[in-house]
């Protein structure tokens, strides 16, 4: 018996050097931790249970049946974030350079198929090469396998990916269906072809770095939703975010201890919106101030800054909101921030998360680079994702809601629940001014005359008290009273229950 338990020790040591202390000296020299260590910080100590630890790949040509390291260049299995169960994969970059094999990928579809049983999350850590070219097709019918999978579970548990290493190829298509992608500066980078071959077939010389580094996909093409300095600060990050989301669609999301008084009342906001209507204002200070404890996960801080995304709790619950930004671009909705929004707000109504919006608003951004690049069709979607949402659903209008934009940014029309307006919000069909010159277009050569009518039509409509008459504004309240009038309100719709029309799936116009 002392022998095969030896066996099994010698074994498991094998299994855990990975490429060898050589390789794992290069990967540390990079400023990257292993396959294990990253597991060992993202979940709680001592919880995880490894899968597969002794698969082996089963490729015979190119001399590859000389060298079969045991677990095949993915170490996968189960464990806790703070008690709460969650399936990962981390890639080796040690072993083949993390590439996937039919075998690798058959880890990573078995950790995928229990999850979905068990109604749990997947993170994957990623760091490879991408296919491993010696199996041929064998490998891109692994990456299918995987695919399929990210499709079967999508909306049903959530999948976060973080890319810790290099990403290319067929690699990328598997986090660019997950719900969340993260990126580590200066280590990690996704492109679907190679700096090599973007310079053999278009002639552009660029790095990886520009290609499909952390900076790229945060700030230009939003594929990635932020990116960290390092591994450490990546994945204390990730068990972060995992604290906010419900382990499948099927439970809510956790209610954590809170220390912050659900009626705290805040004056400082009597005063946050300015005097001139024309200067903005930092509308995540007011996320800051309607959140327990001030605390806020941001989500694509790095993009289309004009509309910020993320997660916060109130009253220990965790909450989606959606704000406009008057700070970027005046708050306008364009392309970006529609895209960006609409896809978190479907997240949210996937997994029964609440969403606060918090709209100014002076409406979509003109110009024929927005009309050629289809902003018809993208602020499009957000509309659908809010009209589509059945979660409950807040809005708190600050200051301007004008035109269609008024009506996208979770309004009453949208089956709004509590839809509140500050005394300096203004929602009308457009500003006072563009309004008069339409409604009076003859008497624009008489300054005193349009400068009059200005007032008037300001008197009239640069209130929130024409559209409460009307019963779109359910309560205009006090600013200071921010907090607890929208923590009563998601406390009073706890118990929330609408149902689409049954429906294969919509047609989102994509």
């Amino acid at each position: 018996m002392k022998d095969i338990l030896a066996e099994l020790e010698a074994r498991r040591d094998r299994a855990r050097a990975g490429g060898g202390e050589r390789r794992v000296e290069a990967q540390h020299s990079k400023g990257k931790l292993t396959a294990r260590e990253r597991i060992e910080l993202l979940l709680d100590e001592g919880s995880f249970e490894e899968f597969d630890m002794f698969v082996a790949h089963r490729c015979v040509d190119f001399g590859m049946q000389e060298d079969r390291p045991a677990g095949d260049g993915v170490v996968t299995g189960w464990g806790t974030i703070n008690g709460r169960m969650v399936y990962v994969f981390s890639q080796d970059f040690t072993v083949f350079g993390g590439s996937l094999s039919e075998t690798h990928a058959q880890k990573i579809c078995k950790i995928m198929d229990m999850a979905m049983q068990n109604g749990a999350p997947v993170i994957g850590l990623n760091d490879s090469g991408g296919a491993r070219i010696q199996e041929g097709v064998a490998s891109l019918a692994g990456y299918a396998e995987v695919f399929q999978r990210n499709i079967m579970a999508s909306g049903v548990v959530p999948q976060i990916s973080v890319i810790m290493g290099p990403c290319a190829g067929g690699a990328v298509y598997s986090p660019a269906m997950t719900d969340f992608i993260f990126m580590v500066k200066d280590s990690s980078y996704m492109f679907v072809t190679g700096p090599d071959v973007v310079k053999t077939v278009t002639n552009e010389h660029v790095t990886a770095e520009e290609l499909g580094g952390a900076s790229t996909h945060t700030r230009k093409s939003s594929v990635a939703d932020g990116a960290f300095e390092n591994d450490v600060e990546a994945l204390a990050e990730i068990r972060r975010l995992f604290d906010f989301l419900p382990l499948n669609n099927r439970e809510k999301a956790p209610v954590r201890p809170f220390f912050d008084d659900p009626q705290r009342v805040e004056p400082s906001l009597d005063t946050l919106i300015p005097d001139n209507p024309n200067q903005p204002y930092d509308m995540k200070e007011l996320i800051a101030k309607i959140a327990d404890e001030g605390d806020f996960f941001e989500i694509q801080r790095d993009f289309a800054g004009n509309i910020v995304t993320g997660f916060i709790r109130i009253e220990g619950q965790t909450t989606g909101v959606v704000a406009n930004q008057p700070m970027v671009l005046a708050g306008c909705l364009d392309i970006d921030s529609s895209r960006k929004a609409a896809r978190f707000v479907r997240f949210c109504d996937a997994f029964e998360i609440p969403i606060l919006t918090l709209v100014d608003v002076p409406g979509f951004l003109p110009g024929t680079s927005q009309e050629y690049g289809g902003v018809i069709k993208h602020g499009a979607k957000l509309l659908f994702a809010y009209g589509e949402a059945t979660v409950p659903k807040v809005t708190v209008i600050t200051r301007k809601a004008y035109g269609g934009a008024y009506d996208v940014m979770a309004s009453k029309h949208l089956r709004g629940d509590f839809n509140y307006a500050w005394p300096t919000a203004e929602i009308a069909v457009m500003g006072a001014k563009g309004a008069v010159e339409i409604l009076y277009r003859s008497e624009l050569g008489d300054r005193d005359k349009i400068a009059a009518r200005t007032k008037d039509y300001e008197d009239r409509f640069a209130n929130p008290f024409v559209a409460a008459e009307k019963g779109f504004i359910d309560e205009v309240i006090r600013p200071h009273s921010t907090r607890r009038r929208v923590a009563r309100a998601f406390a009073s719709l706890r118990g929330k229950r609408v149902e689409n029309p049954w429906k294969k799936h919509d047609n989102i116009p994509l």
